[in-house]
């Protein structure tokens, strides 16, 4: 008796079943993968544990959507919560995780009879999600591999964390600079320097204060139309005459464009311009002439002893006008005659 109630016990052990003397009946569906789902594995409605997978096998059947039979040992007490629209499904604690069949519970009225067919959703669909999830953990373990790599360079002292890490010196120079901050927090927090007084000191906020109050008042006599701005701002008169500028300014613009005028005449007229032109030739030759010695002019620039003829008798004539200045009886005589 002893040995016999051991081996039950370990039969509900082995079978996981928590109402081993409960009345069952079995019902079928059909799909077109197992999707490795084994024997003995439960059967859910809407989650809740209701029954287990008796078999698995081939149906024989030609219809692609029913080449495997599963029969589902479903405890009596649960069919009247069963309607005959429910849909059974492969379903997964997780991506890896053991595997069930899932009955989705259906909304018509009529619950299913023992021996009944349950339909099923297509398991392609149970199998993309596994396929993702493998796609998923290549993808991680790719990561995982890159991660452990940087992790490596950083344990050896390479890159900026490793040498944060192992470099004496770079942590001596960080540690520095948080002392140095540090000390311009505490001047900060003091009324030294100008960002402290800045802060503390109540001189530099009435300056402060004083200068908004000036520029308050100068938006308040802009908004009142006082001074050249404010008038421009507020008084049409002023707005009409900037108007009035801005529209001969455009007409002049307007008139240089067409032609008209000196000024237009210059930018238009193809005569004037090849006047100018010619003009422009004309004295290139003459400058020509100049710098090639020609003429008087050039002469002038080009040859030392006219410039020093030139020289010479301008200050002579210099010395005659400062000795007239100084003796003009010298140079003047005076004759009386009577007839």
């Amino acid at each position: 008796m002893a040995a016999l109630i051991i081996l039950a016990m370990l039969i509900f052990l082995l079978t996981g079943s928590e109402h081993p003397f409960a009345n069952r009946s079995a019902v079928y569906t059909f799909m077109e993968d197992s999707a490795a789902l084994t024997e003995n594995s439960a059967v859910r409605l809407n989650g809740i544990v209701v029954g287990k997978v008796s078999k698995i096998a081939l149906s024989g059947s030609d219809n692609p959507k029913r080449v495997i039979r599963m029969d589902l040992q479903i405890e009596d007490k649960y069919f009247t919560d069963i309607p005959v629209d429910s849909i059974a499904a492969i379903g997964a604690e997780n991506v890896l995780g053991t595997k069930y069949i899932n009955i989705k519970k259906g909304v018509s009225k009529t619950p299913i009879k023992a021996g009944g067919e349950i339909s099923s959703k297509d398991t392609s669909d149970f199998n993309d999600i596994i396929d993702q999830g493998n796609t998923l953990l290549v993808q991680l373990q790719s990561i995982l591999k890159r991660v452990d790599a940087i992790v490596g360079q950083v344990e050896v002292g390479k890159g900026s964390l490793g040498k944060l890490l192992v470099d004496e010196e770079l942590y001596n120079h960080l540690n520095q600079t948080t002392v140095e901050v540090e000390k311009l927090a505490t001047a900060l927090n003091s009324d030294k320097g100008s960002i402290g007084k800045l802060v503390y000191s109540d001189e530099f906020y009435k300056d402060v204060r004083g200068s908004m109050a000036r520029l308050d008042n100068l938006l308040e006599s802009l908004q009142q139309g006082q001074g050249t701005i404010g008038k421009l701002l507020k008084d049409p008169s002023v707005y009409d005459d900037t108007h009035k500028t801005i529209l001969d300014i455009r007409k002049m613009l307007a008139d240089l464009d067409a032609g008209k005028g000196t000024a237009g005449k210059i930018l238009k007229s193809d005569e004037l311009h090849n006047e100018i032109v010619a003009t422009l030739k004309r004295l290139d030759v003459t400058m020509d002439k100049i710098n090639s010695g020609q003429g008087t002019l050039g002469q002038l620039m080009v040859n030392p002893a006219l410039y020093d003829s030139i020289n010479g008798s301008t200050r002579e004539l210099n010395g005659l006008l400062k000795d007239f200045r100084a003796n003009p009886k010298k140079f003047l005589h005076i004759k009386l005659g009577l007839f």
